[in-house]
């Protein structure tokens, strides 16, 4: 009966590297230290050549008949790696998404306050989620809500309208977002 190896999810869910003595291939494609083609061999042979270098031999490639290996010091590799994940998060902005909730006979005072509040939100670079929610008979005059949807626009001159007011249920939905910067 032959083996039966079930990969054990680790590091976050990625499947970690074969390397050395887990690669039970009985034939590799084997790529040098300095990406060089050595050819095809059998694993034991490969290992061998791997441990003359005192580095270790990887499946880069599992999926590939026969599978790539190549001669590489490991623990170089994933410190490298890990360094260019964490690049990679650093220099992802994530962008928050306020929600303004208005009504559909806001006072002026009360819709300034929206407003101010809504300009602070905007400055800071995020989208915002105007919304107005319709209650009871308020459904049977919802061209009232998007003209205080179309007020809101108006006296925010910093933000630019990326979806117009649209009616989902008994909400009507409008999302703004900073104005790009002119150069």
């Amino acid at each position: 009966m032959g083996w039966r190896c079930i990969p054990i999810a680790t590091n976050n869910g990625k499947k970690e590297l074969d390397i050395n003595g887990a690669i039970r291939d009985r034939e590799v494609r084997l790529i040098g230290a300095d990406g060089s083609q050595l050819g095809v061999m059998s694993a034991r042979e490969a290992q061998r050549l791997a441990d003359e270098k005192n580095l270790d031999l990887v499946k880069i490639a599992p999926q590939a008949v026969p599978p790539v290996c190549k001669i590489l010091d490991y623990g170089k590799y994933r410190f490298e790696q890990q360094k260019r994940e964490k690049e990679a998060k650093k220099n992802q902005k994530v962008v928050e998404i306020k929600e303004i909730r208005l009504s559909l006979n806001i006072d002026t005072n009360d819709f300034n306050t929206k407003v101010n509040q809504a300009a602070k939100f905007i400055k800071a670079g995020h989208k915002l989620k105007v919304s107005i929610r319709f209650r009871g008979r308020e459904m049977a005059h919802t061209a009232l809500g998007l003209e205080v949807h179309k007020r809101f626009a108006e006296a925010l001159p910093e933000a630019v309208v990326d979806k117009q007011p649209k009616l989902e249920g008994r909400s009507m939905l409008m999302f703004m977002s900073p104005r790009p910067a002119q150069k």
